[in-house]
């Protein structure tokens, strides 16, 4: 993959480290035939698998369960033009065993609306990319100082 000073392809654990630092991510899933993004809050399992905790009656769990699916989370700072994306790829299914239901109510996430009767989703982390943006403060300062069109808001 294509790396410069201010751009690096991220490993598995440094992906894992920093998707465990943020509180939201996007799940990246098909309804009705067209690519649908939702953002939800999330943890990560023990086993790096992300978990989300929703109602078992949303269209989310009736679009992903059993079914491929990705997972985004970033950080970026637009002023220093720096930042991070981690992309988790992997199947989605519903926790239907009791057991593990019970031990993820304890440690999983914790629902910012919670739902009445909420299932835990997990996201298999199949395949994980990440990338890191160092900024480009000295090209962010450049293009302030060049003069830009009068209504072009650009």
């Amino acid at each position: 993959m294509f790396q410069t000073d201010s751009f690096r392809t991220l490993d598995r654990q440094e992906s894992l480290r920093l998707l465990a630092e943020v509180p939201v991510g996007r799940v990246v899933y098909t309804r009705q035939a067209l690519p649908a993004v939702l953002p939800i809050n999330f943890s990560l399992d023990e086993d790096d698998a992300v978990l989300v905790y929703t109602s078992p009656a949303s269209d989310l769990v009736r679009a992903i369960d059993g079914v491929v699916v990705a997972f985004e989370a970033d950080e970026f700072d637009a002023l220093t033009r720096s930042g991070w994306s981690v992309v988790v790829t992997g199947r989605a299914t519903v926790v239907t065993d009791p057991a593990e239901h019970e031990r993820l109510s304890r440690s999983g996430p914790i629902s910012w609306m919670p739902p009445r009767d909420g299932v835990f989703v997990r996201i298999d982390a199949e395949m994980i990319t990440g990338r890191e943006v160092n900024g480009a403060v000295g090209v962010a300062a450049k293009e302030s100082a060049v003069p830009r069109p009068a209504g072009t808001g650009a």
